[in-house]
């Protein structure tokens, strides 16, 4: 059995908080500076706050979190960064995938601790891509883990905008282990993989689950930079492409394109079931969701 680790809880939670805090500021200050380009007459977006709660099966409180969802700004047309910090007992279902898994004594004992950051941002421009990116750790009585990641979902792809993405979290995951980036690129590009439609749903990323190396500081100084590479990674490519003018084709792209995200949000990813299965709350779950989408 694995202690309680409330020190390692308590600084993962805040970790992902800070985070949080940074990549709102910077989005902001996004769409403070687009003044020129594609709706820089519109009002600058800004985030709007809420909390959120999860209720346990008893009625009682089960933890929660914060929801920050810009909507119809210049440059990102929808974007959520939303925390959480939940603890409780695992829905039947949800215990019995995670045993499925292998975690260590969840057969047992269904009690748990999660926190972590998830974000998605949908932009106005075609030109720009949309993006994923989220980091957690996990906590049961037999076992803890960190898991996360980061993918880039463009509808028009740019050769130059993949490399400089993949590049920069490379650059992050290089100093931990050589081995690291191929490997959790290889996860992602299976991970997020749509069976039903035989292709990825982007250009991929990375993605880790279940890390347990049996060092918490190793395993949570990799989860840090994972989430450390996003804004470097990202913020150029919106930079980038934010100025560049669209066609009616480059936006019917986009909205099929975003049809495509919605199936594999819905139907595949661990996060929104999980989510879904143990009461969290449903906006702040399916915050993912694009607010336009098409289907041929």
């Amino acid at each position: 059995m694995t202690q309680d680790l409330p020190e390692e809880k308590s600084r993962a939670a805040a970790w992902f908080r800070a985070l949080r805090d940074e990549i709102v500021d910077a989005f902001e200050e996004v769409e403070t500076r687009h003044e020129d380009g594609p709706r820089a007459d519109q009002p600058a977006g800004r985030f709007e706050l809420r909390d959120t709660k999860r209720t346990a099966e008893d009625g009682s409180d089960a933890g929660g979190g914060l929801m920050s969802v810009m909507r119809n700004g210049r440059v990102f047309e929808k974007v959520g960064v939303n925390v959480s910090e939940v603890h409780g007992r695992l829905s039947p279902a949800a215990q019995k995938s995670m045993a499925a898994r292998g975690v260590p004594g969840i057969a047992e004992n269904p009690s748990f601790w999660a926190s972590g950051i998830s974000l998605v941002a949908h932009m106005q421009n075609p030109h720009v891509p949309a993006v994923h990116m989220n980091t957690r750790m996990f906590w049961t009585p037999g076992a803890w883990w960190f898991g996360g990641g980061a993918d880039l979902n463009p509808c028009l792809e740019y050769d130059e905008d993949t490399a400089h993405f993949h590049s920069t979290l490379q650059s992050h995951l290089d100093p931990h282990d050589p081995a690291l980036y191929p490997d959790l690129k290889r996860w992602a590009d299976e991970y997020f993989y749509i069976p039903h439609r035989g292709r990825a749903r982007g250009v991929g990323g990375v993605f880790m689950d279940d890390r347990n190396s049996g060092d918490w500081e190793a395993d949570f100084a990799l989860t840090q930079d994972i989430g450390r590479a996003f804004l470097p990674a990202y913020l150029p490519l919106v930079e980038r492409r934010r100025g560049q003018t669209w066609t009616e084709a480059d936006k019917e792209a986009q909205l099929v394109h975003r049809g495509l995200y919605a199936e594999y949000n819905l139907v595949y990813d661990r996060g929104t079931k999980f989510g879904l299965a143990t009461g969290h709350d449903p906006d702040a779950v399916l915050m993912s969701l694009p607010p336009l989408a098409k289907w041929v």
